[in-house]
């Protein structure tokens, strides 16, 4: 192991976020008394007041896209089978003030991302939380973490749930022409059909390393040029951090979205769009090697699109607005 890749792995932050550390920092949040968050978040929303209006614009507008809910939404139990691979359904309503019920029944990491936000909000508001991966259209208002991209899919509102796993940002020593020409697939494809069907279509040819395992160090995936980002159950959790390395993601459009608003991603802008049955792959890269100053273009696009979600401030004004928004809209 070179100095170089020890420094980044080390210092810069070259790896997958230490969850020990995340849920150390959730635990001991826990302790401050919830009128402390309440006072944060009045804090928050005049400095939300004193913005700019472009700022305010931009802010207001993601608000909109994450809870699309009409007026007079109501929150109740949903019923059917939800597919989902973390949680067993049918998942009950609870208050803010009751929400450690969710803890006993859901993935912490979901609790945690979503208590951060909901306990700044007044004990006897209801509402329902979804944990795990979301990729059907729900039958009433819930918080959960993916939607799939389509019009008029208001009941699922995002919010930045599973992050741990999700939001990991890149520190590349390795600029776009220092890297292999190659396309590199690490990822989990058991009960994966799409991702099953693009090894089976790539696998044996020279340009790609393709495997069915996630097994290697984010460090090592930052020396090819191009990763793919397959979806999975829902989004593709790799697409957030190649998006912040010199590397480009490839993908076929993005059918299922999160906080990181994947249908609002530029093909051909922010990632190389390929078909969505993969025949194109090779024609598409080729297109890229033959035009660099394109390729570092997306680069640079994707690069830009990373650094709204950095600020964490205004991800906070962001999630509290979402919220205020889902109780205003059920009524509350």
């Amino acid at each position: 192991m070179t100095f170089k890749r020890i420094y980044y792995t080390l210092f810069r932050g070259i790896h997958k976020n230490r969850k020990w550390i995340y849920y150390g920092k959730a635990v001991l949040a826990m302790l401050l008394p919830n009128v402390f968050c309440r006072i944060r978040r009045r804090s928050l929303m005049r400095q939300f007041d004193a913005m700019g209006a472009d700022d305010k614009a931009n802010i207001t507008e993601r608000v909109l896209y994450y809870c699309k809910l009409p007026a007079g939404a109501s929150v109740r139990e949903i019923n059917e089978q939800l597919p989902r691979t973390k949680m067993a359904p049918p998942y009950m309503p609870c208050t803010v003030g009751d929400y450690s019920l969710v803890n006993k029944r859901g993935n912490s990491v979901y609790f945690f991302d979503s208590y951060e936000h909901i306990r700044c909000f007044d004990t006897q508001l209801r509402f329902l939380m979804i944990p795990g991966d979301v990729f059907i259209e729900l039958s009433a208002p819930a918080i959960c973490k993916s939607r799939l991209v389509r019009e008029g899919n208001s009941n699922n509102v995002l919010l930045n749930l599973d992050k741990v796993r999700h939001f990991l940002w890149i520190d590349d020593p390795f600029c776009w022409e220092e890297k292999q020409c190659r396309i590199l697939f690490r990822g989990a494809t058991e009960g994966k059909p799409r991702r099953e069907r693009f090894l089976e279509m790539w696998s044996d040819n020279a340009l790609c390393d393709l495997k069915s395992t996630g097994s290697m160090a984010l460090y090592d995936h930052l020396c090819y040029r191009y990763i793919m980002c397959l979806e999975g159950n829902d989004v593709a959790s790799n697409l957030k951090w190649v998006m912040s390395s010199n590397s480009i993601a490839v993908m076929p459009r993005p059918t299922c979205e999160s906080w990181f608003m994947e249908g609002r991603l530029i093909p051909g802008y922010h990632y190389i769009e390929i078909a969505d049955d993969y025949h194109d792959l090779i024609d598409k890269v080729e297109y890229y090697e033959a035009h660099p100053d394109e390729a570092k273009a997306i680069v640079e696009h994707a690069h830009e699109w990373v650094r709204q979600f950095q600020d964490t401030k205004r991800e906070k004004i962001i999630s509290l607005m979402v919220l205020e928004r889902y109780f205003q809209q059920t009524g509350q």
